[in-house]
């Protein structure tokens, strides 16, 4: 029985690493092929069919219920209810829209939409709304977050900006939203918006410091609902009944451990509904019920049996559920805890069992966050032992029970109060130590290296005593110790990244590295935070030599202040230095100026007569072994004229199109001059300036150029001085893209 179950789940978890779906006609074969060997008792093949095709048919429906290509930039008035918990983000709503109807077209049932400047939208209530519709996608750069992925998962078949609306009909049942309003009311020193993530799961008005100090302290866990707070709570109701029946306090008419057994399911189920019933809630209600019933029925269940029959029931009730990475971390985390705790002869006094459960996860944990790109803190193990306790053993059940107790004056408020003043000493704490050790992101590691290492932790894991297992500290070293690849002499790697709407081009030497802008930022949305950052970090840039800012606007220079907080940055020189933040102590443009990188070389060039920030763009020519690359920033025609009267303007292999190839850019005589056979546009899908302009691109292919667009293709990574072409994001298929 075992080995089907595991055999399910392998079925089921394929999913998550097929570059291309099966036909959909192929689906009720393999179905009819599982069935039958059923009847043959092969049930370890017979199941592992049945759950591979049954993720795949989920994956098809999904897919099938997405935006209409014709439909996309389109917009459209159509109908539907508000589900879930809308998040308030200062200027822009974004929420959940359900049961999606429209005269005009056929739509997806479920879209995520944002609303600037909008009336306050309550869960429950019905709109009609006008609303430009996106298909859903994101941005895509080398190990980053796959927004597609996470759409495709929560079976989010379009995004869209409101233009307009109007409400149909007032909430109806939105008891959820109405507790997060009044929890968002009360006085709790200034925590109230993270007593509402510790309670309902609703992380939305956790500022981004917030979340970026809980992710350097290594507690995320501790306000994202997770097993732990479902199975404490559990935990806590049925100690409360086995203590009045042990002190005669439960009436004798009633047996005390079913009561017991069903009470503790009960509150898991409620805590799990009031939570959003979230995949790892899913899996602790899982677990929690099969305990239950096994002592219940006076069993000894071991201790795989309820993780392996919570894994199976997750994902046969929701397949998709394995693109989302917290599937990874809550099952990963438990099987850990199984492995390291099982089995173990000899006795833990309750100290040793706290610190080692700790530290086994924090280990046991690194290969998966290393796989899924996400950042290791190195404080975690010893401030969880701390912050655990105090979130589980009295912010928890203070928070619960004001919340339960918000109906009776004075009492509810009161004791949020105190949950919140708990939590203000404890993020105290945090800052503290976010300060000295923020968390680390490592370099992206070559597949051998990540295997080794994991095998070494995975020794370390082992029982003391086991052979081999000192092996695991050298193997597990290669983690940190990994020598980081290096760019070729005389050769430079080009990166451009995916920032949507804007421009950030790295470019790597074999010792050194520029950043050619910075990415954008619009009001508190900071892609060089978000993206560029992250980015540089896993692609080993630890130091930029330069920070390049072509010119001062925000989506160029806009992320530039939190990579000069996030990187040591030897220099910062732009094209229009006073439009930028006094912060950043940039210098000017120095047109002429040319150096050398390990043998790859770099010249600068800025038009004297220009009269706006985009005309003062500093434009960098990079030559490698003969292959050029000119980076042109935001330049209009009259500043490409006034190029082509200097010595760069010889041929080019790779032209980064002028103002993301805009109307006003790349004109005719500097495209036929430069002639280079390819061209890298940076652009947001979809945006409001329609770049590129047709007319661009139509003159861009009468001369033969490849076309290589982040909208379309992602982050795009080049070899110059190879005389190779460019590798896309895209390129690394998956079925969702």
């Amino acid at each position: 029985m075992r080995t089907g179950m595991l055999a399910l789940a392998a079925g089921l978890l394929c999913l998550r690493a097929l570059p291309q779906l099966p036909p959909l006609g192929w689906l009720p074969l393999l179905a009819l092929a599982g069935l039958v060997l059923l009847a043959f008792r092969r049930y370890a093949v017979a199941l592992f069919l049945l759950g591979f095709s049954w993720a795949c048919l989920q994956a098809h429906w999904a897919l099938a219920d997405r935006l209409a290509p014709e439909l996309d930039g389109q917009t459209l008035w159509l109908e539907g209810q508000v589900v879930g918990l809308p998040e308030n983000g200062g200027a822009v709503q974004r929420f959940l829209l359900e049961e999606v109807t429209s005269r005009r077209a056929v739509l997806p049932r479920r879209m995520r939409l944002a609303w600037y400047a909008g009336p306050v939208v309550s869960s429950g209530e019905r709109w009609r709304l006008a609303v430009k519709l996106k298909s859903p996608s994101g941005l895509l750069n080398p190990h980053g977050f796959d927004r597609e992925a996470w759409l495709l998962a929560q079976r989010i078949g379009a995004t869209g900006t409101i233009k307009d609306g109007q409400r149909l009909a007032a909430a109806a049942g939105s008891w959820r939203d109405g507790i997060r309003q009044r929890m968002l009311q009360v006085d709790a020193r200034g925590q109230s918006a993270t007593l509402v993530a510790l309670v309902l799961g609703d992380g939305s008005g956790l500022s981004t410091e917030t979340w970026q100090l809980l992710q350097d302290t290594g507690t995320v866990h501790l306000l994202v609902i997770s097993g732990q707070h479902i199975g404490l709570f559990a935990a806590l109701v049925y100690a409360l009944v086995a203590g009045a029946a042990r002190y005669g306090l439960w009436p004798r008419r009633l047996p005390w451990v079913p009561w017991a057994c069903a009470l503790a399911f009960a509150a898991a189920l409620g805590y799990g509904l009031l939570a959003g019933f979230g995949i790892p809630v899913q899996r602790a209600c899982a677990m929690i019920g099969l305990v239950l019933l096994w002592r219940l029925r006076y069993r000894h269940l071991g201790v795989g049996w309820p993780l392996l029959l919570a894994l199976d029931l997750v994902l046969v009730v929701e397949p998709l559920a394995s693109l989302r990475p917290g599937f990874w971390l809550s099952f990963a985390a438990v099987t850990v805890l199984i492995f390291c705790f099982a089995g173990r002869l000899g006795a833990w006094s309750p100290w040793q069992t706290w610190t080692r459960a700790q530290w086994t996860i924090a280990l046991g944990l690194v290969p998966l966050l290393l796989a899924l790109g996400l950042p290791i803190s190195l404080s975690g193990p010893w401030v969880n032992l701390v912050a655990v306790p105090w979130i589980s053993l009295a912010v928890l059940p203070l928070a619960l029970l004001g919340t339960l107790a918000l109906p009776l004056p004075w009492i509810g408020e009161s004791l949020l109060w105190l949950a919140g003043g708990l939590l203000e000493i404890l993020f105290q704490g945090l800052d503290l130590v976010a300060t000295q050790l923020p968390a680390w992101l490592p370099d992206t590691l070559p597949p051998w290296a990540w295997g080794l290492g994991s095998l070494g932790i995975l020794l370390l894991l082992l029982p003391a005593g086991v052979p081999l297992r000192p092996l695991g500290w050298p193997l597990a070293a290669l983690v940190v110790l990994s020598p980081p690849s290096r760019v070729p002499e005389g050769h430079a790697e080009v990166w451009q990244l995916d920032v949507g709407q804007g421009l950030a081009i790295l470019v790597r030497t074999r010792h050194h590295s520029l950043l050619y802008d910075a990415g954008p930022r619009f009001g508190e949305f900071d892609l060089g935070q978000r993206v560029v950052l992250p980015s540089l970090r896993k692609l080993g840039v630890r130091q930029l030599d330069l920070m390049l800012l072509s010119h001062a606007d925000a989506d160029h220079a806009g992320g530039a202040l939190a990579i000069r907080d996030g990187l040591p940055v030897s220099r910062v020189i732009s094209g229009d230095a006073r439009g930028l933040p006094k912060r950043l102590r940039a210098g000017d443009c120095s047109s002429g100026e040319r150096w050398q990188w390990d043998g790859v070389s770099f010249e600068l060039w800025q038009w004297p007569a220009a009269q706006d920030s985009n005309q003062r763009s500093c434009v960098l020519q990079v030559e490698a072994r003969g292959e050029r690359l000119l980076l042109t920033g935001d330049i209009d025609t009259r500043a490409e004229q006034a190029f082509l009267e200097s010595l760069l303007a010889v041929g080019t292999d790779w032209l980064q199109a002028p103002h993301h190839g805009s109307r006003s850019s790349s004109s005719m005589s500097f495209l036929q001059r430069l002639a280079p056979r390819a061209v890298l546009i940076s652009r947001g899908r979809g945006n409001s300036f329609g770049h590129p302009h047709p007319q661009v691109m139509a003159r861009y292919q009468a001369l033969g150029m490849a076309v290589h667009d982040s909208a379309e293709q992602g982050a795009v990574r080049l070899l110059l001085g190879a005389f190779g072409g460019a590798q896309s994001q895209r390129e690394q298929r998956r079925f969702w893209r």
